[in-house]
């Protein structure tokens, strides 16, 4: 609805939430795969992924019939990060895969998020890690992930042009 891209990983939980809910709103939604393009893993998002074709974009550094290895998981969450102005990290286990990504973009000293669940949850324990040991910021909203993401001035090129309509009117 922000004129911004959501860039995920085609994966089961989070990552098929924010391509379905970018899709959902009219939004456009790039989905990194850890596959060749063909292979499209996870093998059951194969309607997921023809969806994302057809509103986004699907990414692969990787051979078209290339499956998924370890590496390419790696590989995939550098893309990401790499094509991200932000990266929000939601419930992520210590273990997370999302953890890759969200070192990935410290480094690229992009702005990294955290939305954690209960700090007795195991599932949240990348994101309080990311937050005590990172610097991630908690965000709540699309605003907050917004505000840091496009400081002022520098908001998506749809808002622009919105704001451009609403002055000359």
């Amino acid at each position: 609805e922000r004129g911004c891209a959501v860039v995920s990983g085609g994966a089961h939980g989070i990552d098929a939430a924010a391509h379905r809910g970018a899709m959902a709103v009219g939004g456009v939604t790039v989905a990194v795969l850890a596959s060749g393009l063909r292979y499209g893993y996870p093998r059951g998002h194969t309607t997921l992924f023809e969806a994302v074709a057809d509103q986004g974009v699907l990414v692969s550094e990787l051979p078209p019939d290339h499956r998924p290895t370890r590496p390419g998981f790696l590989v995939r969450n550098r893309v990401i990060a790499a094509l991200s102005r932000g990266t929000v990290v939601v419930e992520a286990a210590l273990r997370s895969g999302a953890l890759a990504t969200a070192a990935r973009a410290r480094d690229l000293c992009r702005p990294l998020m955290a939305v954690p669940g209960p700090v007795t949850s195991a599932q949240s324990a990348g994101c309080h890690e990311i937050v005590r040991n990172w610097g991630a910021v908690l965000v709540t909203s699309a605003a907050d992930v917004m505000d840091l993401a496009f400081p002022i001035g520098e908001e998506p090129a749809a808002d622009k042009a919105e704001h451009e309509q609403e002055r000359h009117h």
